[in-house]
């Protein structure tokens, strides 16, 4: 049957709850946020002579919470202009409202009593056929929709989305035993489609794919931290960035989520699976009870692993229970992956280390490996769905039989085996049957080892992705050491940057012109788009410092020149050219993105001008474009300074955009011709789809731009009057007035007499020459070289 969601109800409003409304808000469905009455009056209330009968009083648990959770940060929501979408109310006056609703998503307390209380009341007014889901962590659906009516048990499963709703991609579906083939089939395609997430059936097993595999992995590195002797910070130095995971790794993680919700998962795990041959590892450590006594449970309690005292962060001592100082972390094993820059390509050397690191990776992933071979079919029968899970819900780059595979099969067997463990009997019949690794690639796809039949069979669901390390090599058309060119098919190319962060350089401009070059030549059209944690930092500031100590103005007049020349290349191409940006795109990156015909941009782009953090104002056309942008939006009678100068601020205040639909409101993105992708896996066929529609309508190259409205001295003057004020307020440093003074000149199209049409040509050339000028001056080097010494701006 054809269902549409226009409407959701959220039961329960606490951090999860208010988290998912506000996801399904950020996708434009209405959403009614209910929460129960408070059993008593506040002190404040009650003064203002208020009573339980007070619409305030009787909704403020859930007006309190919304209010919470929209104020954290990160914040769950792309725009605080979306929480209008969110209805609030209580579950005693509003449950009625429930009637029109297309889903109702109980996110209450995790005891099984009040779930089956509120699923009866649910039960009094939802309407037939309408879907009813838990987002419980772990207690078994079969026994929430026991004593319900048939519709509402074929209508009802879990729903499981992991904190925070908006970043965090995973969303487990947890059949019960009557729910239809109808409902999973649309909840998976719903949360890939329109959720932006990974869909992931499991089965009804206690917490799941993705918390009983990740407990599993936290549980695990309790105990060998203990064993191995080994300290908090050389754990999380073992298990972050290196091998794939978030910066928060391990311990840090614990903190973020909170202690006691790791205990409740694994105490769960501990008592609701008495099979399982890891059954012990689930049991708390002593530290782990200590810091539940003291309720250290982390960022909530304000110390658990970490703590912060003043301005240091002091590190819990797990034999003494003790705070200290930080110590550094350092493994000569770690050192021989730095030249390697994939986290999938540094397994082989980690496990093969002489020291306490290669030890420890040989430990964990031997037991993990063991692990997860074990659980299946217990909790899925398909292996790529705990890569998935993990992928999707644990942050980390490359899921547990990725990194088996990495390793090599055999190889992972034998370090297992050198540990006392056995995989389950599937794998060795796997390597048996002639299959040597648990994925494949074939024509474009990935296949995984389908063990009933023995077969590698293709992952479903991949029709509407274009996957590029699938197709990196075999459908390369071009490559530099800074980028690659492949052939997305129907005539579109795609440009992959390959430096490192993506930064821009003079590889990458070369490998831009050659697409374009190629796109024109021999196919219809261009998508600029890669698949890697961020789409650009922006230009390579090292090679730009290097030229300025030198001194070598001419060269950098001329890298400056190229960058700009690449960036109207872009604009002004035969073919149309698509940008992809997500993630971090910064400087170079985003300045790419507001040259091209049309920015297909991931929900979580966080993008920005932010040259003046190195001293330097946007070189590459930003500058340039957002004069002209603000010179389309000047109309009859307005207030053309206004315009221009918050377009003027978007630059001097380095904005950047928490959202990609936050960069329609600094203007780096315009409505109406740039659209915004949910889902990160569908955005380069999206971008591809685009381009194909713009290439078939009839692509014609547009017109070089003679008539950009530049306001003069009238703007100029305005603007350093500003900078005075600031910099006299102490609000800025004598340098940031020189860069804002340089800026104003730019977009102000220098000290013209009155306001005038000028070409693009005319205001690139002001600002390559505000940028050389900036080059040269001692404070912006320093900036510079903080920012690639440090990783932070420096304010001089």
């Amino acid at each position: 049957m054809k269902r549409t969601i226009k409407k959701v109800a959220v039961i329960g409003s606490g951090i999860m709850g208010s988290g998912i409304a506000c996801h399904f808000a950020n996708i434009g469905v209405e959403v009614l946020l209910l929460d129960i009455i408070p059993r008593e009056l506040t002190e404040a209330e009650a003064k203002k002579g208020l009573t339980l009968e007070s619409k305030i009083v009787r909704n403020r648990l859930v007006n309190e919470h919304l209010a919470t959770s929209l104020k954290s940060k990160p914040s769950p929501i792309y725009s605080q202009k979306f929480a209008s979408r969110i209805t609030t109310g209580n579950t005693t006056d509003d449950m009625s409202k429930i009637a029109n609703v297309d889903w109702i998503i109980e996110v209450v307390v995790e005891r099984l009593d009040i779930k089956k209380m509120v699923f009866e009341q649910i039960e009094k007014f939802r309407k037939p056929g309408t879907l009813v889901t838990s987002n419980t962590s772990g207690i078994p659906i079969h026994f929430m929709s026991e004593g319900r009516s048939e519709d509402f048990q074929k209508h009802f499963c879990g729903t499981h989305f992991f904190n925070p709703a908006r970043y965090l991609k995973l969303f487990e579906i947890i059949p019960g035993p009557q729910t239809s083939t109808e409902v999973l089939d649309f909840l998976t395609i719903y949360g890939e489609k329109f959720l932006g997430k990974t869909s992931v059936v499991a089965k009804d097993t206690p917490a799941f794919i993705g918390n009983r595999i990740g407990i599993y992995g936290i549980q695990s590195l309790f105990h060998l931290v203990k064993e191995m002797g080994l300290t908090i910070e050389e754990v999380d130095k073992l298990t972050g960035p290196v091998i794939g995971r978030p910066k928060s790794a391990t311990f840090r993680t614990v903190d973020v989520v909170g202690l006691d919700t790791l205990v409740h998962v694994a105490n769960g795990i501990y008592e609701n699976c008495p099979n399982d041959e890891q059954h012990e590892l689930f049991k708390l450590p002593e530290f782990v009870n200590k810091m539940m006594e003291n309720k250290w449970l982390g960022s909530k309690t304000g110390q658990g692993f970490y703590k912060k005292e003043g301005k240091e962060i002091l590190t819990l001592d797990l034999d003494t229970l003790e705070y200290r100082s930080a110590k550094k972390a350092s493994f000569g094993t770690l050192e021989l992956t730095k030249t390697i820059d994939k986290p999938i390509d540094r397994f082989k050397v980690l496990v093969k280390g002489k020291d306490k690191a290669g030890e420890f990776y040989r430990k964990s992933f031997s037991g993990m490996f063991a692990y997860v071979s074990n659980r299946i079919p217990e909790i899925s029968d398909e292996l790529y769905k705990i890569d998935d899970a993990m992928k999707a819900g644990f942050g980390w780059e490359n899921g547990p039989f990725e990194i088996w595979d990495a390793i090599g099969v055999e190889k992972g067997i034998e370090i297992m085996k050198a540990e006392g463990l056995e995989p389950a009997a599937w794998v060795t019949e796997m390597l048996a049957s002639g299959s040597k690794s648990f994925y494949t690639i074939k024509e474009g796809a990935t296949y995984f080892y389908n063990i009933p039949t023995k077969a590698q069979t293709k992952v479903p669901g991949q029709d509407s992705f274009i996957i590029l390390n699938n197709i990196r090599e075999s459908k390369k058309v071009w490559s530099n050491s800074g980028a690659i060119i492949q052939d997305l098919g129907d005539g579109i190319l795609n440009l992959e940057f390959q430096s490192k962060m993506n930064t821009i350089g003079g590889d990458v401009l070369t490998a831009i012109n050659k697409a374009i070059d190629l796109s024109e030549k021999e196919y219809q059209g261009l998508v600029i788009g890669n698949q890697a944690a961020n789409f650009s930092v922006g230009a390579n500031i090292g090679m730009i410092f290097m030229m300025a100590v030198e001194q070598e103005y001419d060269e950098l007049n001329m890298a400056i020149k190229m960058f700009q020349d690449t960036m109207m290349r872009v604009r002004y191409s035969g073919i149309p050219v698509v940008v992809a940006p997500h993630g971090m795109t910064f400087g170079g990156g985003c300045e790419m993105s507001l040259h091209a015909d049309k920015v297909v941009a991931a929900a979580e782009t966080y993008m920005g001008l932010v040259e003046f953090g190195v001293g330097v104002i946007p070189g590459g056309g930003g500058s340039k474009e957002l004069a002209l942008r603000a010179s389309d939006l000047f109309h009859k009678n307005d207030v053309e300074l206004n315009v221009l100068q918050e377009y003027f601020l978007t630059i001097a205040m380095a904005k950047v955009s928490t959202s990609g639909y936050e960069a329609f409101d600094t203007g780096l993105l315009q409505h109406g011709k740039d659209i915004i992708v949910v889902n990160k896996d569908r955005q380069i066929a999206e971008a591809k789809k685009h381009a194909l529609i713009m290439a078939e309508a009839g692509y014609t190259q547009p017109i070089r731009r003679s008539d950009v409205k530049v306001l003069g001295k009238q703007a100029l003057g305005m603007f350093l009057v500003g900078t005075d004020q600031m910099e006299a307020g102490k609000y800025i440093s004598e340098h940031d007035k020189k860069i804002a003074n340089k800026l104003a000149y730019v977009m102000a199209g220098g000290d013209l007499s009155e306001p005038t049409l000028v070409t693009e040509q005319y205001l690139l050339d002001l600002e390559r020459e505000a940028f050389l000028s900036l080059c040269t001056e001692r404070k912006t080097l320093e900036r510079i070289q903080f920012m690639l010494t440090k990783g932070k701006p420096l304010r001089n």
